[in-house]
């Protein structure tokens, strides 16, 4: 096979051939020579003797003779013909990696819940855990869902990682990385842990697709507005009134990768709200933030946004 490093050497190279194979009558060799050429800027002296070889090659030969397009330099290099090359294990582009849909499929959706103040993570009083009850009910697999105290926010992130996969060396994979689907929501001290544990997997390059703040009230050292760049989506409900009251507004980091769905505003001082079931000290001191946990309008709501992540319900089969 010969190569000539320009456009006009492979032309009369061509023109070459032609006259060869009028006067022998037949291609010798019965192969093609396929000629890449390159830019024509400088041309080295060695690439001139390799094209005076290749001419020489022509004639002798009778080979036939075509050149390739032009690459520009650090351009990507095509076959000839204007064919596509694919790696082994690589797909054609614009598709998904079959290696990344099948850690995507074996990954379940991880959902965390944080209680606010100094409320057990089991207490069923509370709506973050009711919540996460109904959503464990809903799906039985698939869904991971669990509740934390809030004081508890390096175990949750311990359990992400242990749900992941982390490698051997504590690290974890692009491809798990890609594949993880995370929801995190929570409730007064709860929802300041929502924003720090989002931070924490920033560090480590793992996505949330959607945060949640219930009347998010900050921990001392923590931001509970700034919203971190790795959340997709992120929604924070809060009440003005009272003593205890939560953040009024959350903003993203970086509002062209965040998509911040609402701060939504909720009174109670018109409102007559039953929450009996709550200690009656919280319902004396904190009244207005405790009516924002019990109201059901309100975690109906933060109900829907985390459903409208998760994959459908499979109908349950009669009994």
């Amino acid at each position: 096979m010969c190569f000539v490093t320009d456009v006009d050497e492979a032309k009369r190279a061509q023109s070459l051939c032609k006259a060869s194979r009028m006067t022998k009558g037949r291609n010798v060799l019965g192969e093609r020579a396929i000629f890449f050429s390159e830019e024509r800027r400088h041309v080295p002296r060695r690439g001139l003797f390799f094209a005076g070889a290749c001419l020489v090659c022509a004639s002798l030969m009778g080979c036939s003779v075509r050149s390739a397009s032009i690459v520009p330099p650090g351009g990507p290099a095509a076959l000839v013909g204007g064919e596509e090359s694919l790696r082994p294990g690589l797909t054609a582009k614009g598709e998904t990696p079959t290696r990344d849909n099948e850690q995507r499929e074996s990954t379940p959706i991880i959902v965390i819940g944080f209680v606010g103040g100094f409320v057990a993570r089991n207490n069923a009083v509370h709506s973050p855990v009711q919540l996460a009850a109904r959503l464990r009910d809903s799906y039985p697999s698939g869904v991971y869902v669990e509740v934390f105290e809030n004081r508890r926010r390096e175990d949750a992130h311990r359990k992400i990682l242990e749900i992941l996969g982390k490698t051997r060396n504590g690290g974890l994979s692009d491809s798990t990385r890609r594949a993880a689907r995370l929801i995190i929501y929570g409730m007064s001290w709860g929802g300041s842990e929502t924003v720090a544990l989002a931070r924490d997997l920033k560090e480590e390059k793992i996505p949330v697709l959607l945060t949640i703040q219930v009347d998010s009230v900050a921990k001392l050292g923590q931001n509970d507005e700034l919203i971190p760049p790795n959340v997709a989506e992120a929604a924070n409900f809060y009440q003005t009134d009272g003593l205890l009251h939560g953040r009024a507004e959350i903003r993203a980091a970086d509002a062209k990768r965040t998509r911040i769905l609402g701060n939504f505003r909720h009174e109670y001082k018109k409102r007559s709200l039953t929450c009996d079931e709550y200690p009656w000290y919280d319902r004396l001191f904190t009244k207005y933030h405790t009516d924002i946990e019990c109201d059901q309008e309100v975690w109906n709501r933060v109900e829907t946004l985390i459903r409208a992540k998760l994959p459908p319900i499979e109908d349950k089969p009669a009994k």
